[in-house]
C-alpha cells in the first residue's frame, strides 16, 4: 500500500471540512485550537501515518490548499 503525505496552505484554508469527509483513512480533522488570519479553522492531518495518497482530499478542495505527496518505500 502506497504512503503519502499531506500539507494545506493553512492560511488559506476556509475550514469547509470536504477534504475530511472524502478521505477514505480518516486522516484529516478540522483544527479546534487553531485560527488562520482569516478567523476559520484550518484542516490538519491528524493521523498522518494513515495517508495512502489517493488524492482524495486535494481533488476535492475547492481552493486548492492542499498537496499530497506520493512516498516510496
Amino acid at each position: 500500500m502506497a504512503k503519502g503525505r499531506v500539507t494545506f496552505d493553512k492560511e488559506y484554508c476556509k475550514g469547509c471540512g470536504l477534504c475530511v469527509a472524502v478521505c477514505p483513512k480518516n486522516v484529516l480533522s478540522l483544527s479546534t485550537t487553531e485560527l488562520n488570519h482569516k478567523g476559520y479553522r484550518p484542516a490538519y492531518d491528524e493521523h498522518p501515518e494513515d495517508c495512502i495518497a489517493c488524492m482524495n482530499c486535494a481533488t476535492m478542495c475547492p481552493d486548492s490548499v492542499i498537496s499530497v505527496y506520493k512516498i516510496e518505500e
